[in-house]
């Protein structure tokens, strides 16, 4: 009888522990790492992650820990579920304990500030691994109600179609449907700009806006991010996928969405910083639109729907100026 696949999550977020959940439920041996041994312990003694997914029993099959060489010791997978502007730094910490042959897993969805990378670029870079060991979690994967075990679909992505299969075994349950893909920077890139046009779509919602409105932002951004996706040399077609239309809909759609929400709150009038003092949790949507500017000019893209974010988030540009100038842009057709 061969012994079960072995999985390190690091982070206790709410996607983290979900992600756990799903593994575990895989039959896998799950261990989380979190870096206060506080939520750890309770973890462990109450079945349950009181900070992130309250009520929500965890399965047998999952632990924590706040030592990361214990979490990372025999890992099959090494799974990497922190803030995506933290990665670089956690990583390097992380980097000589990770086992030898561990594939690293990120369910991260954003681009670094600075360098421009995607995520599974920032973890090539760091553990200085061949991108055949590196693979994408992504698609309309909402934590909480992958922790309720409600019935969802994933994109699997990795360069090593072989890899990607082994993962999709090892997180493939009732209620969870994991697909293959090996469209790495497709998938990420659908990951990190739904972010951004989540809180474009939050944005409008919060200033009463209809849903031609909200119609309008979802199909455009989907334009722009496959424009973006086109110029770096991913597949078209990834961005009509789960990868793609799946994770913006769910994005601009759920009121559990970090994006969405924190769009709204500033489009009803809140501050930035007012809007961040009543967020829990990180919208990476916030800091990953300047980073996904960036990448776009690199690349000669247009990108007026996250130029538009960015003017509202970053520079203090008044919701109704900024959509009065977005409207105000020259006619064009509209495949282009």
């Amino acid at each position: 009888m061969s012994k079960p696949v072995k999985a390190a999550v690091f982070g206790t977020g709410s996607w983290g522990t979900a992600f756990g959940m799903v593994l575990a439920d895989a039959g896998c041996d799950v261990v989380l790492w979190g870096r206060r041994p506080e939520l750890a312990e309770a973890i462990n003694s109450t079945r349950t992650n009181p900070d992130y997914l309250p009520g929500v029993e965890l399965p047998d099959g999952l632990r924590a820990t706040s030592d990361a060489a214990e979490a990372a010791r025999g890992a099959d997978f090494t799974v990497l579920a922190v803030p995506s502007q933290t990665l670089r730094g956690n990583l390097a910490q992380w980097r000589d304990l990770l086992a030898p042959r561990t594939v690293l897993v990120s369910l991260m969805k954003g681009v670094e500030l600075g360098s421009a990378m995607r995520m599974s670029e920032v973890v090539e870079d760091v553990a200085k691994v061949g991108r055949e060991r590196i693979a994408v979690v992504t698609g309309p994967n909402l934590a909480r109600e992958i922790a309720a075990r409600m019935p969802a679909a994933a994109v699997v992505a990795c360069t090593d179609e072989e890899v990607a299969r082994r993962l999709q075994t090892a997180c493939h349950t009732p209620y969870f449907r994991p697909y293959t893909n090996t469209d790495v920077i497709g998938c990420e890139l659908g990951g990190a700009v739904k972010n951004v046009i989540g809180l474009a779509v939050g944005i409008a919602d919060g200033m009463g806006l209809g849903d031609n409105t909200k119609g309008s932002l979802i199909t455009r951004g989907l334009a722009e991010t496959t424009r973006l996706g086109v110029a770096l040399g991913a597949d078209p077609l990834t961005f009509s996928g789960l990868a793609g239309l799946g994770d913006l809909v769910a994005t601009c759609s759920s009121p559990l969405s970090r994006n969405h929400t924190f769009g709204t709150n500033l489009g009803k009038g809140l501050t930035l910083q007012e809007t961040i003092a009543v967020t829990k949790q990180t919208a990476e949507g916030v800091k990953s639109c300047e980073s996904v500017l960036d990448l776009a000019r690199r690349h000669g893209v247009d990108m007026p729907l996250t130029e538009t974010v960015v003017g509202i988030v970053h520079e203090g540009k008044p919701p109704q100026v900024a959509l009065k100038e977005l409207m105000s842009r020259s006619a064009k057709p509209e495949r282009r």
